[in-house]
């Protein structure tokens, strides 16, 4: 399918996954892949583009500074760490796209703004006018004080967030980064034969059988979260690609309408 009209869209929401920042072997910040993430969405921006970034990482980055070794089960161990590694994160997110001259503002969110009208409304003018005024957003889940993320797997790693976030701040495109080129008939890990699928107009329960046959387990967000976005995102009439965090230059490859990934239209 052609994906020409994708190099119009102009207000992109970014999701940065776990996996996408992090080592894998360590779950430590991956500060070489986050330099060229904060370069690539900077001269994004240059284009006059506008970008929303909803990252994840904040409890990986805080156990690291806090030496937990092993990934935390107790919820309020994962709080703590998210407490420490909010800030840790911002600091590091700062201090590289300043380098670029960049603004940039921390919005933590809760799935209780999503649900109040007047929160809402509120977190719509302030996305607005830092859009405006050429600020890029960093969003995350307010996870010190919220345990929706955290302590049910299924919210997904940011997953979902980033769909709210595309509907809230009115979207063009929702780009999801993992650790996988997209949807496949199958875990390709696990099966030779899986079949890439690199459109998908209509969300149906053949598709969402198959993601959960495709799941992962990286991260808190298997491939079912990640339809579970689509759909979403679909209903608020934003298209949706999820492609390959691995190679941070996909972003760009993406707005220029190259055919990466797997593409859900709105």
């Amino acid at each position: 399918m052609d994906r020409s009209f994708l190099k119009d869209k102009k207000r992109i929401v970014v999701k940065i996954g776990t996996s996408t920042i992090t080592h894998e072997g360590t779950g430590s910040l991956n500060l070489e892949k986050l330099e060229r993430l904060v370069r690539v969405l900077t001269d994004i921006r240059n284009q006059d583009k506008e970008i929303v970034v909803v990252s994840s990482g904040a409890i990986g980055a805080g156990r690291k500074a806090l030496g937990i070794k092993e990934r935390p089960k107790t919820l309020s161990v994962k709080q703590a760490c998210a407490a420490v590694g909010q800030a840790r994160l911002m600091m590091i997110y700062q201090k590289l796209f300043a380098e670029y001259n960049q603004v940039i503002a921390q919005i933590l969110i809760t799935k209780r703004i999503m649900l109040n009208e007047i929160s809402l409304a509120n977190a719509k003018n302030t996305f607005q006018e830092l859009l405006k005024l050429g600020v890029i957003p960093i969003v995350n889940e307010n996870d010190p004080i919220s345990t929706d993320q955290i302590q049910e797997e299924n919210f997904g790693d940011n997953d979902t967030l980033s769909a709210n976030v595309a509907e809230l701040v009115q979207a063009d495109l929702l780009i999801l980064l993992s650790d996988i080129d997209g949807l496949y008939s199958d875990d390709p890990r696990k099966n030779e034969n899986a079949r890439f699928i690199s459109y998908v107009e209509n969300i149906d329960d053949k598709l969402e059988a198959m993601a959960k046959g495709a799941d992962t387990a990286f991260g808190t967000g298997g491939m079912t979260t990640k339809i579970a976005a689509a759909k979403l995102a679909g209903e608020a009439g934003v298209d949706m690609v999820i492609a390959n965090g691995d190679d941070i230059t996909n972003i760009r490859k993406i707005l220029n309408g190259e055919e990466i990934g797997t593409l859900f239209r709105a």
